[in-house]
Order: structure tokens, then C-alpha cells, then sequence
């Protein structure tokens, strides 16, 4: 009998889409333009975004989420050694413009709240490789912190991140309940549905229709919903 609902944030709880797409691109037309300046040379867009992608990628499926680690990188094979100020100015303008656009999804309050009148309702997130003085987003949205009875940061504070089972186990323990008797509602399918599967949990996943993206073509029998609201029919999900 399922005891407690489990959630990510990013793209589960809130919409950072955009967000997220619009600070890139900001960030890689810096980069860009800083690497030509410095190397004194024509850097082709072409080339430098192939690359770029290229160790997003990899950083990605390595669960390391820092953008200031992935610049250095970038900025290293180009040959050009990032400058700490200029980094940390990158970073701060990056995570501001993802904080101005990133919106709680219409439905998810009340969700959350009809959710803990029956189950214990907890959050596991990756920490996206905000810095530490940043602190996790969730701080930003106190109208969503009061539903979570626990919160794990994944990817700080010695924990490793998703989809490594050890937040997973964290949770739980904090919560009091069993893997077997607890539901993950994420959107990533390796690091949400496949962590969550990983460490004992039976996984839902999220894929929003008002979200623009390339979702990952698997089989699969893990429930699929369109709308945090299919949650309401929990038991229906989970048939």
C-alpha cells in the first residue's frame, strides 16, 4: 500500500523550460563571443555549439550539473583558460534569468495539497549545479516548501545525485517509510524513472504536453501521465 508520493521539481513541480533554454543560449553567445575576442580569431557558431553540446552531454550523463565546470571545460579545449570573475558573473546572470522565468505549474498546489491529506509527500532534486550561496530553487517558491515533510538536495552536502539510489534511501528513512510502500513522480527518465526503479520505488512519469522537448523513446510500463492532476486517481495510475 503506497504511504508516501515522492517528487522532483524541475519540470515536475515547476515549468523552467524556457528558463533554462533562454539562459543557455545567453550563456553559449557569451562564451562564444569570448573565446573569439581572446584567441583573437574566427571561432565558427557551428563548430564551438557541436563541442559545446558535446560536453553538456557528457557532464549530464556523468551527473555533474555545474555550469561553471562545463565552461572551463569548454573554454579549455578551445585553448583558452576561463577567467574565475568572468565565470562566476556568467553563472549568477544565468541562474537569474532561469529564476525570472521559471513558474509553478497551474495544478501543482493543488495537487500537493489534496496529496498530503493521504500520503506523506516528499522531494528529491538534483541540485542542477547551482552554487552553494545560491541554495536550491525550492527556496524560491515557500508556498511549495510547506507540503514536503522531507527535502533532499541531491549532488551537495556528501550526497550524490540521481540517479544514484543514496537520495533516494534518504528520503525514505527520513519519512519512515519502505521503498516498496512509496511512489517517484519525475520527468528525467534516466535520472528520475530509472533512479527511482534503481533504489526500490515505483516510478511515474511526467511528461507535460505544454513543455517543448524531445522526450527519450523507450518501452516501458511505467505509468505515464500528462498532468500532475492524473494524480488525484492515484491507485488508477498505479493499475
Amino acid at each position: 500500500m503506497i504511504q508516501a508520493v515522492l517528487f522532483d521539481f524541475g519540470q515536475t513541480l515547476v515549468d523552467s523550460a524556457n528558463g533554462f533554454r533562454s539562459a543557455e543560449k545567453e550563456a553559449q553567445a557569451l562564451i562564444l563571443d569570448n573565446l573569439i575576442a581572446s584567441a583573437k580569431k574566427n571561432l565558427s557558431s557551428r563548430e564551438f555549439l557541436a563541442k559545446y553540446r558535446d560536453l553538456r552531454k557528457y557532464y549530464q550523463e556523468n551527473s555533474n550539473y555545474s555550469r561553471k565546470s562545463l565552461w572551463e571545460a569548454v573554454c579549455s579545449h578551445f585553448g583558452q583558460r576561463a577567467d574565475p570573475c568572468i565565470i562566476e558573473q556568467w553563472e549568477e546572470e544565468y541562474w537569474q534569468r532561469v529564476k525570472r522565468m521559471t513558474n509553478v505549474f497551474p495544478e501543482t498546489i493543488e495537487v500537493l495539497q489534496t496529496l498530503k491529506q493521504r500520503y506523506k509527500i516528499g522531494l528529491i532534486s538534483n541540485t542542477q549545479g547551482q552554487p552553494r550561496s545560491v541554495g536550491h530553487r525550492l527556496g524560491e517558491f515557500p508556498q511549495l516548501e510547506r507540503f514536503f515533510e522531507s527535502v533532499v538536495i541531491a549532488g551537495e552536502s556528501d550526497i550524490p545525485a540521481k540517479p544514484d539510489p543514496m537520495p533516494f534511501a534518504k528520503c525514505l528513512k527520513e519519512l519512515g517509510v519502505a521503498a516498496a510502500e512509496a511512489v517517484y513522480v519525475g520527468d528525467d527518465w534516466r535520472v528520475d524513472i530509472c533512479g527511482a526503479q534503481d533504489a526500490g520505488l515505483r516510478a511515474i512519469w511526467i511528461k507535460y504536453h505544454s513543455v517543448k522537448r524531445n522526450w527519450p523513446k523507450v518501452e516501458t510500463d511505467v505509468p505515464t501521465i500528462f498532468s500532475l492532476k492524473s494524480l488525484l486517481d492515484l491507485s488508477t495510475v498505479l493499475e
